[in-house]
């Protein structure tokens, strides 16, 4: 049987070691456990966070300086090792206009290994503006890829278009790992529907779905339900009163760490509820329904590669609280729909998004490039 082989992984949006829980460190950190289940040795190459938020010039040019000083250390850090301890690919996940990969191109080049994206996002608005040097990083990166693994399908539309002759685009759709977390125990209790929604509390997009879910609520208070919420943030203030109306139906847990205490609001809840105003696709989506939980949400970017519209929750308009509310009342006046629903979106998380699902699928794809580029860094 053959040693497992390095492979060079970096997440220049937020690296798994990060200490703000995200949908993204979830993410990245999945990844690394699925890449050692596909039979690699994940090793983080850089903590190097490339994120520029607010679209500063100056801030992406002294990023792509830093990201060139790390990629010349790494590649003489790398050539300096017995060929068995090199990488043979590099991996990175998460590349777009406002976090470029302005590292693992060099890299890859000069290892001559093969160059891997998960999660890359293409906007072509972004060639022009505040972004413009990022975007072009991010660009070159995803041009330069052999392989781009696509979580979305709306990912998939551009990259296809955009896609060089060399690329292969490989589907692999947002997955869990169910051994993290307990199994649902005991059937949910009796008595009014218990809501349920875990997001960051920050300006700009998670502020607009808190509002969205807010005004949903106000036009249904003649129902029975009560609603958890956790998280915590620099907007907490203003969420809080958001939902300041509904007094005694609505608890704050703030920031939960602890994963069986995040497990046990997931097992207690009938029904997830979130808006999704501009998100990419939504861990917590997918983690509602490992227990068994029923969504809603907003129908923005991706979240239709993690909730089925109709099978395991419902999908609505964006933005749009009237048909969120109504959505709501849908499911809220017909509690054995709404069990129909988790009971299947439990059954979709454990078939179709699983860690040895994903191991298999980059077991396959990486397998099948590292022998035919940089092979001598991957032959066992």
């Amino acid at each position: 049987m053959s040693a497992k082989k390095p492979v060079a992984f970096y997440a220049p949006l937020k690296s798994p070691n990060h200490p703000l829980p995200s949908g993204d460190r979830t993410m990245a950190r999945l990844l690394m456990k699925a890449l050692d289940a596909a039979g690699f040795v994940p090793q983080l190459a850089s903590e190097l966070r490339t994120l520029d938020k607010a679209g500063d010039r100056q801030v992406q040019e002294n990023l792509k300086q830093q990201s060139l000083a790390e990629a010349s250390r790494l590649i003489v850090h790398y050539e300096s090792l017995p060929e068995p301890q090199r990488p043979c690919l590099w991996f990175t996940y998460h590349v777009y206009y406002k976090a470029p990969d302005w590292i693992g191109p060099l890299v890859s080049e000069a290892l001559d290994i093969p160059y891997v994206i998960v999660e890359g996002s293409r906007a072509a608005k972004r060639a022009q503006g505040l972004w413009s040097l990022a975007h072009e990083g991010a660009e070159e990166a995803l041009d330069q890829a052999n392989a781009i693994f696509v979580m979305t399908a709306r990912d998939r539309i551009a990259l296809e278009q955009a896609r060089p002759a060399h690329q292969i685009l490989i589907d692999l759709p947002p997955f869990l790992d169910a051994s993290e977390w307990l199994p649902p125990s005991s059937p949910r209790n009796a008595g009014a529907p218990r809501l349920l929604t875990v997001a960051m509390m920050r300006e700009g997009d998670k502020c607009a779905s808190y509002r969205i879910l807010a005004s949903a609520l106000e036009k249904v208070t003649h129902l029975s339900w009560s609603l958890d919420i956790v998280g915590d943030g620099e907007a907490r203030a203003e969420v809080e009163h958001l939902f300041a109306p509904f007094l005694g139906r609505v608890r704050f847990h703030g920031r939960i760490e602890s994963r069986s205490d995040l497990a046990a609001l997931y097992e207690a809840a009938d029904l997830f509820v979130w808006p999704a105003v501009n998100e990419a696709y939504g861990m917590v989506l997918l983690e509602a329904q490992l227990f068994g939980c029923a969504v809603i949400a907003g129908n923005f970017g991706g979240v239709s590669s993690v909730v089925e519209h109709g099978r395991t929750g419902l999908l609505t308009l964006p933005g749009d609280a009237t048909a969120f509310a109504d959505a709501m009342r849908d499911l809220l006046e017909h509690p054995e729909r709404l069990r129909h629903l988790g009971d299947e979106a439990r059954r979709f998380v454990m078939k179709e998004r699983t860690l040895d699902g994903a191991a298999t699928r980059l077991r396959e794809a990486l397998s099948s490039l590292t022998s035919t580029r940089g092979a001598r860094a991957c032959a066992s």
